[in-house]
């Protein structure tokens, strides 16, 4: 009876005192800046034929009162990532061949993009990412607006496949949950955390923090480097309805791979938190199953209670992703894989293994 009304105390801080981070909001709206400063957008890719031609051309459309350049940093890649992004008077293609020691790839791709170019406003974007003709003067706008240092986006994720249906809504949960966007949002909280398919910065404020160079080994370097501009300027992190992932995850492995590729890393390779984190993810979705089936009165009823408070937590995200209520029925067991898939990046990383990207490995 104890760990089923713990487990309901908690469902009722997470629900009531935890930022709103189950309303799934923010979201950034179309909108036009009234200084339409130059901005230069950085794509770093590696190994991206399949999609760069789709966001490059989405980025050339944008109407954007401003000028814009587009820099593709091809990282060495082993396909014909830069041949497809075809060509254009405002894009330019930087060619790497190699990455020094100590440095991520994506980061020294992007450390290269910055110095090759000079415009006020910088926007990182993934090689996977298409863009609405809006989004570049909505997100200049939300910066301006806001007299904020940096903004990023949860851009929709793709969500066509059974395996991404059942299990990339959830992703969007537990990062909220994670990363409540509301303090995120709040300069008073100390929560910092950004989404990096999207991420829009002033170069001043990267100078000030000592540019890409200060992060540079980071594995997860967005919400590293949200945690660093915060400590200076306040910071935006929202949904997008004008940015969308065209990267796919077909099978269930695709999305254990993703998972298991940085979890352990998160958790900055702590054999401790990783044994609190499975323990406090069993209290919270599995105590409360196990309440409500077999239980007595009060625990059963605590049980049942956490259990309604999870499910409805849950439906502004499926909501966000057009899914079905039902789905919700399946956090217990999609929050069993999760926690699988992240004991599966500790044991990697206990194996020697690492961190992997398109051939690339790295050290903890």
């Amino acid at each position: 009876m104890f760990l089923a009304l713990l487990a309901l105390c908690i469902w009722v801080y997470l629900f009531a005192a935890h930022g709103r981070f189950w309303a799934s909001d923010p979201a950034l709206r179309p909108a036009v800046p009234s200084l339409a400063a130059d901005v230069d957008i950085i794509v770093p890719a590696r190994d991206e034929a399949a999609t760069i031609a789709s966001v490059v051309a989405s980025l050339l459309s944008q109407q954007y009162a401003g000028r814009f350049r587009i820099t593709l940093v091809d990282d060495n890649s082993s396909d014909d990532t830069a041949a497809l992004a075809g060509q254009a008077e405002n894009l330019a293609v930087l060619r790497l061949t190699e990455k020094p020691a100590g440095w991520s790839g994506k980061l020294y791709a992007l450390a290269q993009g910055v110095k090759a170019t000079n415009a006020p406003l910088i926007l990182f974007t993934d090689a996977d990412i298409v863009h609405d003709p809006r989004h570049l003067a909505s997100l200049v706008s939300k910066l301006e607006s806001g007299d904020l240092g940096m903004m990023s986006e949860m851009v929709r994720l793709n969500c066509r496949s059974f395996a991404e249906r059942a299990l990339i809504p959830a992703f969007v949960y537990f990062f909220q949950m994670l990363y409540p966007f509301r303090l995120v949002n709040d300069p008073r909280s100390r929560t910092a955390a950004a989404a990096g398919g999207t991420v829009l910065i002033s170069r001043g404020v990267l100078d000030r923090i000592g540019g890409i160079e200060s992060i540079k080994d980071a594995l997860i370097d967005d919400v590293t480097l949200a945690q660093a501009v915060k400590k200076t300027a306040p910071v935006y992190l929202g949904h997008s309805d004008l940015a969308r992932s065209i990267r796919p995850y077909p099978r269930f492995r695709d999305i254990w791979n993703m998972i298991a590729r940085t979890a352990f890393t998160q958790l900055r390779y702590s054999s401790l938190l990783l044994m609190g984190t499975l323990l406090g993810l069993l209290l919270v979705w599995w105590v409360p199953v196990g309440a409500a089936l077999f239980g007595n009165d009060v625990a059963r009823g605590c049980g049942l209670a956490a259990c309604v408070l999870a499910f409805i937590s849950f439906l502004p995200t499926l909501r966000r992703y057009r899914l079905s209520p039902t789905w919700g029925l399946a956090l217990p067991l999609i929050a069993l894989f999760y926690m699988a898939a992240t004991l599966a990046s500790a044991v990697n990383h206990w194996r020697g293994s690492g961190a992997s990207w398109k051939r690339r490995y790295y050290d903890s």
